[in-house]
């Protein structure tokens, strides 16, 4: 997916400003992508000069006017395009999965902080997830009932939610783990590196 796609769903949704475009990313669309508001708002002037946004001007009362985006034709047309494209099941790269194994050749206990690190960012991706999913599907503030766009929303906080606890059990088990060996791997060295002993009678 590129990010022009994450764009025009965004925008089918609900029209907006580069700054409110930017401030969604930060919230519901960074459950399945990121991107700086630098890269937003160069690809929302790119997708205006190819056409596939429109722009109004929005006045504001002692503000500046503000550009609203929304989605043109040639835009539903690219999206309705892609969406009928098949996709290939990403791949999973991950850098702490690498360092994990690695820690074989090294002291296991080494690692734990980092681990735990990792484990507090989980929690804490976890904990705001959960709190949209109340504020925005769940709680008695919420719609109800949910519209079509709102309930393919929430499937996808789900699958956040689903993953997110999902990584923090897997990181338990990484920790249980590197605390064992920690306690009972000793520092390895090479046998090359170690004084030689007494040399016996010579033959």
């Amino acid at each position: 997916m590129a990010l022009e796609h994450a764009i025009l769903v965004s925008l089918l949704e609900k029209p907006g400003s580069g700054y409110e475009l930017a401030r969604r990313f930060e919230r519901s669309i960074g459950y399945f992508w990121t991107a700086t508001h630098q890269q937003i708002y160069r690809v929302l002037k790119r997708m205006e000069l190819e056409g596939v946004l429109s722009v109004r001007e929005v006045p504001q009362q002692g503000r500046p006017d503000k550009k609203e985006y929304s989605v043109a034709d040639p835009g539903r047309a690219v999206l309705s395009r892609w969406l009928h494209e098949p996709i290939e099941p990403e791949s999973l790269r991950h850098d702490l999965a690498v360092k994990i194994r690695g820690t074989a050749f090294d002291d296991p206990s080494a690692l734990i902080g980092e681990v735990e690190r990792h484990q507090q960012i989980h929690r804490d991706r976890l904990t705001r997830y959960l709190t949209g999913e109340l504020r925005d599907f769940t709680g008695p503030d919420a719609p109800a009932p949910l519209d079509a766009g709102q309930e393919l929303q929430h499937v996808v906080l789900r699958g956040g939610i689903a993953f997110e606890r999902m990584t923090i059990a897997w990181l338990d088990d990484v920790l249980a783990t590197l605390h064992t060996l920690g306690a009972t791997t000793a520092p390895r060295h090479d046998p090359q590196d170690s004084p030689p002993g007494p040399s016996g009678p010579s033959v």
